[in-house]
């Protein structure tokens, strides 16, 4: 890095001054863009999705399946015993609290609001099938599966071996342009790096921002189903206040006491809930449906994941389902590869292969059968529909009407609503943290960035946020995230090429 690009940060740290004002730009224009013109901006990025979908739906269906095979190619040679450190380095984080914060960083809040609205619309609303039909209902579960599977944690964990091991293993700063080195070189601390660098700050801060106003929403519906709290501004405006603090409060106190113990918390609380789905609905009917829809999805795995519907396609269905997952999880891939990467020092690239797809694919089967097929089954038992059409309109809502249907609905109100909290809170502080790594030059790679970054980018996204609450950007902020996994997508192509040959020179 030349001196005239950075600053003092304190700490044994530099500011990046090149991607933290580029990145300020960007996060600046777009909310003034969105707050000043909302309906051009929401038409211009919509068009512009369609366009990208349209042309380039195909490369995402190629691009997801190859980042996965290539991952689980690499651990499986003679490259798998490689460590991500010195030879003599040991994992900072027993299995346990390493996949407690990869699951709450890698899914995080969308799982409770995805969990029982994406089964129900597949089920009552299928491509092919018969609505509401038994083959509806597997049908619903296996692009359920496919689109929170392993082909979204291949994206992740190409990401996340590719930083740790340049920056573990060859010194590099853990941002997304070290993982280039091989490729370009001394170019990446110019100009290239610094965009690519950028890019990945602009992508983590809107997708962020997007899943904490979308799950303040659905937070402000459970307030007033529990306490009779209006479903207004003012009270949204509180909770991402709130949450920011908590964050802000997290990331500073450190991954180790603050990340690890909220995630840990998290992943506790969420198997009970789940432990309770399944005792307190039809248990013979859930585990039978469990082993059918992990069946069904390992079998029809490759056809899934190369069906484009190219003779018959239905454009709106791919731009609101399976191209919105790929280009989602592709558009994520830096922030939670860097944050998976920042927790996984010392690990051979084969456990960390096997951890980072086998743990979260373990937990996502259980979450979203046991969920999806009671949510299901309520449909099938509900003589007016009404669950169903309120699931539908509110997917937001979607969690809290379903366990109406079970019973302690007070109690288990309150733990989903302490559960998207603390969803909230930890993809705030992991966020901040992997923001705060992009835009300051660490001296040592097992450094965190200093307390006042990681502080200032809580509350840059606790801002843009509730910008876009208060102009009802929030559609336009999700489409503009996916358009961004275009770009990404190349890049992580050239991540795979870039990992590949410093792999080859190792050995």
């Amino acid at each position: 890095m030349h001196p005239a690009a950075s600053g003092p940060a304190g700490g044994g740290a530099r500011i990046n001054v090149v991607v933290l004002a580029g990145s300020a730009a960007g996060i600046v224009a777009f909310a003034l863009w969105t707050l000043v013109a909302a309906e051009q901006a929401t038409a211009v990025i919509a068009a512009l999705l369609t366009e990208v979908s349209e042309r380039f739906g195909w490369f995402y269906f190629i691009a997801v399946l190859a980042y996965l095979l290539f991952v689980i190619a690499i651990a499986a040679s003679r490259y798998g015993d490689i460590r991500l450190g010195p030879d003599d380095s040991k994992p900072e984080f027993h299995v346990l609290s390493w996949a407690s914060m990869l699951f709450a960083a890698g899914i995080g809040i969308d799982l409770l609001f995805f969990s029982v609205s994406e089964p129900l619309f597949h089920f009552l609303m299928p491509l092919e099938a018969e609505p509401g039909s038994i083959v509806a209902a597997r049908q619903a579960m296996e692009l359920t599966f496919l689109h929170w599977g392993l082909s979204g944690w291949g994206v992740y964990t190409l990401v996340g071996m590719s930083l740790a091991y340049f920056s573990y293993r060859h010194g590099l700063p853990l941002t997304i342009r070290s993982a280039l080195y091989p490729l370009f070189g001394r170019r990446i601390h110019g100009p290239l790096g610094h965009g690519v660098d950028t890019a990945a700050v602009l992508g983590t801060v809107f997708g962020i921002a997007t899943s904490l106003g979308i799950g303040i929403i659905q937070l402000n519906f459970g307030l007033n189903y529990m306490f009779g709290i209006p479903e207004s501004l003012l009270t949204q405006t509180a909770l991402a206040v709130l949450i920011v603090v908590f964050a802000a409060v997290s990331a500073v106190t450190g991954v180790d006491r603050g990340i690890r113990r909220l995630s840990e918390f998290n992943m506790s609380l969420a198997l009970l809930l789940l432990l309770f789905v399944l005792v307190g609905g039809n248990s013979v009917l859930l585990l039978n449906a469990l082993v059918t829809n992990v069946g069904d999805y390992l079998s029809g795995f490759l056809r899934l994941s190369t069906d484009t519907h190219a003779f018959d396609r239905p454009v709106d269905w791919l731009n609101a389902w399976t191209v919105f997952f790929w280009a989602w999880w592709i558009a994520w891939g830096p922030f939670v590869g860097l944050f998976l990467a920042r927790i996984s020092r010392g690990r051979t690239i084969r456990q960390f292969v096997a951890g980072t797809l086998l743990l979260p694919l373990g937990f996502m089967m259980a979450w979203m059968s046991f969920i999806g097929n009671s949510a299901i089954d309520v449909v099938m038992q509900d003589p007016d529909g009404s669950f169903a059409r309120g699931a539908l309109e509110h997917p937001g809502a979607s969690i809290y009407l379903f366990f109406e249907n079970l019973p302690w609905v007070g109690l288990t109100t309150v733990v989903v609503s302490v559960l998207a909290i603390v969803f909230f809170v930890t993809s705030g502080d992991s966020g901040s943290l992997v923001l705060s790594n992009l835009t300051v030059d660490m001296q040592g790679s097992q450094q965190d960035p200093p307390h006042w970054m990681r502080i200032m980018w809580a509350a840059i996204i606790g801002v843009l946020t509730l910008a876009l609450l208060f102009a009802d950007g929030l559609n336009a902020l999700q489409s503009a995230v996916v358009i961004m996994g275009l770009p990404f997508a190349i890049v992580l192509f050239g991540m795979m090429f870039s990992l590949h040959k410093a792999l080859r020179q190792e050995r």
